[in-house]
């Protein structure tokens, strides 16, 4: 292929919102300072994050190259400069503007293959929610790796409700059910699945579920931001028993050296941080239960 003799050279395509972007920055960043060439594609208004993300690491002697692709935000009818799906709210009025943002990422497959055969890596690390990926990097014959954010017993827990259907095996939706062939006897109810799930829907979403489960089959293989020490018995039955090529490379946020690499990471927070930690310093130690939802998820206040 087109790298240099000897240096491996990959191409990382995160998705375009920060929950995505910042862990794929931090594996560009890993496989960088081991002596892999790192290529970021993105888009030009995510450009300027990700450059700030990796300005501290060209102290270190770090490389990482960016290749920009216009992105397509009016030809599929979204606001002009939308091009981070965190510019779109959670409110369920705007699922229309985030299917709308999910086609425009379709279109970039043109452009996502003129790049390969041009620069030719080695390897393409594409985010789960580009299932077309896999084939662009296949047509000129180079090996894709999908990233999920998620833990290993997120999938397979997902996997496991997707084969075995025990949803459909109670009477009611609070009813609770053990979800077949998982270690740990996980009960849940069929009301904390997924709508798409849940109903056995056909909606734009679940279909690209479905796109993104036949790519991650047709790829090299998955990659979790996760290690094999927090979860051994899911990450061996997500490989031995449900027979999928998988790695764990996490925790990838551990490849920050400092706050003032953490600094830079992220959107802007929605409340004071020094407020928040004025909060924390009032609590006893181990009294605080952190939980995350993701970037992407607004709450009203009747909600918290």
């Amino acid at each position: 292929m087109g790298s240099e003799v000897g240096q491996l050279h990959l191409f990382f395509f995160p998705f375009m919102a920060h929950g995505h972007m910042i862990p794929t920055l931090d594996m560009a960043n890993l496989f960088a300072s081991r002596g892999v060439k790192a290529t970021i594609i993105t888009t030009p208004l995510n450009e300027p994050f990700i450059f700030l993300f990796f300005f501290l690491e060209k102290n270190s002697g770090i490389e990482i190259d960016i290749r920009i692709l216009e992105f397509p935000a009016v030809e599929a009818g979204l606001p002009e400069g939308c091009e981070n799906l965190d510019f779109i709210t959670s409110d369920e009025k705007n699922l229309e503007m985030n299917i709308k943002f999910f086609t425009a990422t379709t279109i970039l497959k043109e452009p996502v293959e003129q790049l390969l055969q041009e620069c030719r890596p080695d390897c393409l690390v594409a985010d789960m929610f580009f299932p077309w990926a896999t084939d662009a990097a296949t047509k000129f014959g180079i090996p894709t790796l999908v990233f999920h954010g998620m833990i290993f017993f997120a999938l397979c827990a997902t996997e496991c409700v997707r084969l075995y259907e025990p949803h459909k095996k109670v009477s009611s939706d609070s009813e609770p059910f053990i979800v077949p062939n998982l270690p740990g006897n996980i009960v849940l109810t069929r009301k904390q699945l997924p709508d798409f799930e849940r109903e056995n829907v056909g909606d734009d979403f679940s279909k690209l579920l479905k796109q993104c489960r036949e790519s991650e089959l047709r790829s090299y293989g998955v990659v979790f931001n996760s290690f094999y020490e927090l979860e051994p018995t899911y990450a061996d039955h997500y490989r031995k028993e449900l027979g999928w090529k998988a790695w764990h490379i996490g925790s990838l946020s551990l490849c920050n050296r400092g706050i003032e690499d953490e600094a830079l990471r992220g959107k802007n927070a929605s409340i004071d941080e020094h407020e928040c930690l004025k909060w924390l310093e009032a609590k006893k130690p181990n009294s605080v239960i952190y939980v995350c939802f993701g970037s992407l998820s607004n709450f009203s206040a009747a909600q918290l």
